[in-house]
């Protein structure tokens, strides 16, 4: 088996492999359009509104132009809030290959407008992280704590010894299934299309004694 494999690696397998794994993996992490991008926040930042450039599609997660950097010291805390509910599988976290990149991170469901007071809570679930300049290493979360998910707090509580922390890119995996208000929308159209059917038909007996 392992020959076989060694031989399709380095074969034209290898490079099909090459184009369609990225779409794949592409197509997984597009949580990015889900986020209710003109109510997130990102505390902390340096420059206002940089927090919001890192969730971006992953073809450009290697790109280096757009980023956040902390401010006053080397926490972050992003408060991201989803256009419906999301069931979280993974996170991918890339900064610098220095001192500035996260070196943990904590991840809260559930809890709008939280600030750092409330990071002394018990985070549904916390990670060390590596350097990962090329956005590589994904982190998978325990599926049942983040299976509905309208808000999702970050909180990047150290980095690697720099006095700023600097990040380019936060990749999310996972599902995503609209909001429940949706469905509401939809059965408030269904029932204001009824009068209409009502309408022509009391038009039919109003022309049957015209004639």
């Amino acid at each position: 088996m392992s020959g076989h494999g060694h031989g399709h690696g380095h074969g034209h397998g290898c490079g099909c492999e090459g184009e369609h794994e990225p779409a794949e993996r592409g197509l997984e992490y597009g949580l990015y359009r889900r986020i209710d991008l003109e109510k997130l926040q990102c505390l902390n930042e340096s420059r206002d509104g940089d927090g919001k450039m890192v969730f971006k599609p992953w073809d450009r997660r290697m790109e280096r132009d757009k980023y956040v950097e902390s401010d006053a010291d080397e926490e972050l805390l992003f408060n991201i809030p989803f256009t419906g509910s999301v069931k979280l599988k993974g996170i991918i976290i890339s900064g610098e290959n220095d001192d500035s990149h996260p070196a943990e991170i904590r991840l809260y469901k559930n809890i709008p407008q939280m600030s750092f007071d409330d990071t002394g809570r018990e985070p549904e679930q916390a990670f060390r992280l590596n350097r990962d300049p090329l956005a590589e290493l994904e982190y998978p979360t325990k599926i049942a704590r983040f299976s509905n998910v309208q808000h999702l707090s970050i909180h990047i509580s150290k980095n690697f010894g720099d006095e700023n922390t600097r990040v380019y890119y936060i990749g999310l995996r996972g599902e995503y299934s609209e909001a429940h208000r949706h469905e509401v929308t939809i059965c408030n159209y269904e029932a204001a299309a009824n009068p209409a059917d009502h309408k022509v038909e009391s038009i039919i007996p109003q022309t049957n004694f015209i004639s």
